[in-house]
């Protein structure tokens, strides 16, 4: 049990801090004369931060415009705002974001209707998927598009009329919101386009906020963007007529309103008619809350919360305006003789004022009508002391003059006829040309406004256009140096790639050519410094081998000089052995020798011979002729 007393004082006390402790302090009351003078226009006027703002600056003295899209609520916002602030500058203009063309219709008619603008507040805005007329999403057309179409076509009056102001109400979830220059204005993809969409508006909100600051700056023209802050729970009510709905316990908060029918009992006294006669008039009207959707919805916003006596009040009070001022315009005998008249009359004027309030007038009667000096039965009693002397009188001349009177009657009649059939004629006739010369005017007047509708359309699709050339140029220009830029990027990204590589691939084939060259020519230099040492180690080696041998020779020379035919002979006797082993070389792999001789040769004859054959063997070898040795020389000659 305690633990449910103290959830239930849990979800108290979250609900009075949700219902109060989140809501903001009221602002001090301003001072009545603080902006007299002063225009404004609010966007979203009827209903939300934009009725309250409407109603500060009503309270203020400002003379205030409601542009809101729903004719009945604005009505009804802008009748509640006047009565609330005794401020009579409230009116209502009826705009809709959602359409280009609503919005240049609404400039058009503010231009023409008021000559002052101060302040401009564009406060409307949506968050729900759809697309527009124009061809953009829903909420980018209604949160931005539209205000700055709006802000463009007002902001030569603000500059007229500076110093002025321009609001402009962002939100912080501009911090989500993403521009791409190709989805401009097309909802963006995903399960939660709606958001991200209403993200992005409240971003070109503040971009545009700033950009206009900037180019205004020295005009004495402002430009704000403003986030209101949270809000607990939604604005967006749920009406339900005849049914049920879900509502959460110390969470929703509900209200009801009486649908029933009221009867009221208006009563005027002593008004004066067109005569200067006081009445006294009493009436019986039947009324009740209409049930149609936005006409339930007007009435809850005038009279939820308060008790059935209370609306009752507000609309008895408004019948009885309306009949005082009827009463003052009318006779005593237009009044006394035609109720039925007099009370459509009634009927027929307050219908449109109580019908802004959401309040239906389901019939309404005259009761009674009276005065205070007679004036009505002295009227009753003249009139019928006049039908009876004229009862009498026809009687009399009926009996003295009947055939008389009967032709006179008749021509009488005729006459009365022929001339109430020539004035019908004049009055149809004149009631033609009447028709034909308010036609005219008419004509004339709607031709001028449409003509000047044009103009004034045709200048703002020129300065559109002129915004949207340099909009097209600088995209052009940045889209222009993004391409020169990926141009050096390229050329870089080309160097850093093919050139340098080629360069140095180039490079370090070069410097392999250079190496091999110097290799080459080392080598070659190498070999050749080979060559020369070998050929000079040759030559040497030769040089000193011929001066060796010819050393020898000069000292053999000289030992054949010096010791004659002894050296000689020890010469000879040191090349027989080689002489020998050469002859006998051949020689040497046969096993036997077999000499034959014919009948004229001997054997001693062919020894002979190969003895005399060895000397110039001798010589062939050594150089040395045998010859000439005297031992030799006895030897052969004893031979021979």
């Amino acid at each position: 049990m305690g633990w449910a007393l103290l959830g239930a004082g849990l979800l108290l006390a979250l609900y009075t801090l949700l219902r109060h402790g989140l809501r903001p302090a009221v602002p001090p009351p301003r001072s009545p004369a603080a902006l007299r003078g002063r225009t404004a226009i609010v966007t979203g006027g009827s209903g939300g931060i934009g009725a309250a703002t409407a109603l500060e600056l009503a309270r203020g003295g400002a003379r205030v415009v409601l542009a809101a899209r729903d004719a009945l609520r604005g009505e009804a916002a802008a009748c509640r705002i006047r009565t609330e602030t005794g401020n009579p500058e409230v009116r209502f203009m009826q705009l809709d974001l959602a359409s280009l063309r609503s919005v240049r219709a609404f400039a058009s008619a503010f231009l023409r209707q008021e000559p002052h603008l101060h302040l401009l507040i564009n406060n409307a805005g949506v968050s729900a998927g759809g697309m527009t007329e124009d061809g953009f999403s829903l909420s980018f057309q209604v949160n931005h598009l539209g205000h700055f179409l709006l802000t463009q076509l007002l902001l030569e009056r603000l500059q007229s009329c500076a110093p002025s102001r321009v609001v402009i109400v962002a939100s912080r979830a501009h911090c989500a919101g993403r521009l791409h220059p190709d989805t401009l204005g097309r909802p963006p993809p995903g399960p939660l386009s709606a958001f991200q969409d209403y993200c992005d508006s409240k971003l070109a909100n503040m971009l545009h906020a700033r950009e206009l600051a900037t180019r205004l700056q020295g005009t004495q023209v402002t430009c704000y963007a403003v986030h209101p802050g949270g809000c607990c729970g939604s604005d967006v009510k749920q009406y339900v007529y005849g049914g049920w709905a879900w509502a959460w316990w110390c969470i929703t908060d509900t209200q009801r309103i009486s649908l029933e029918i009221m009867t009221l009992q208006p009563r005027c006294e002593d008004v004066e008619t067109a005569e200067g006669v006081a009445l006294t008039v009493t009436g019986v009207a039947q009324v009740k809350i209409m049930t149609e959707k936005e006409l339930l919805a007007v009435a809850c916003e005038q009279f939820l919360g308060k008790n059935v006596q209370d609306v009752k009040n507000v609309v008895l009070q408004t019948l009885e305006g309306h009949l005082r001022s009827i009463l003052g315009t009318l006779t005593v005998e237009q009044i006394y003789q035609d109720r039925d008249q007099f009370a459509k009359l009634v009927r027929e004027v307050a219908a449109p004022d109580v019908g802004r309030m959401g309040i239906e007038i389901l019939s309404f009667t005259i009761k009674d009508v009276y005065d205070k000096v007679d004036y009505l039965s002295s009227l009753g009693k003249t009139q019928t002391a006049a039908v009876r002397r004229d009862a009498d009188i026809g009687v009399a001349e009926a009996e003295r003059d009947a055939g008389i009177r009967e032709a006179e009657c008749k021509k009488e009649m005729l006459d009365v006829k022929f001339m109430a059939d020539t004035k019908i004629a004049d009055s149809r006739r004149a009631f033609e040309l009447q028709k034909a010369a308010f036609s005219e005017e008419v004509n004339i007047k709607t031709a001028e406004a449409q003509l000047a509708y044009e103009l004034q359309s045709a200048r703002e699709q020129q300065k559109i256009r002129q915004e949207e050339i340099e909009i097209e140029v600088v995209q052009r220009k940045k889209q222009i140096d993004v391409e020169e830029k990926e141009i050096i990027r390229m050329e870089k990204e080309l160097i850093a790639t093919v050139k340098r590589p080629a360069e140095a691939e180039a490079y370090r084939i070069q410097q392999i050519a250079e190496g091999e060259k110097v290799k080459q020519v080392l080598l070659a230099q190498a070999e050749a410094e080979k060559i020369r040492k070998i050929g000079e180690a040759e030559a040497f080696v030769i040089e000193a081998i011929g001066m060796a041998e010819a050393e020898r020779m000069k000292l053999k020379a000289e030992a054949l000089q010096q010791y004659g035919d002894a050296a000689q002979l020890a010469l000879v006797l040191d090349a027989l052995p080689e002489i020998a082993a050469k002859v006998a070389a051949p020689l040497s792999k046969v096993d036997e020798i077999v000499i034959l001789s014919g009948e004229n040769s001997n054997t001693t004859s062919e020894v002979n011979r190969l003895l005399a054959e060895v000397p110039a063997s001798v010589r062939a070898i050594t150089g040395v002729d045998l010859t000439k040795i005297p031992l030799i020389q006895k030897v052969t000659g004893a031979q021979a």
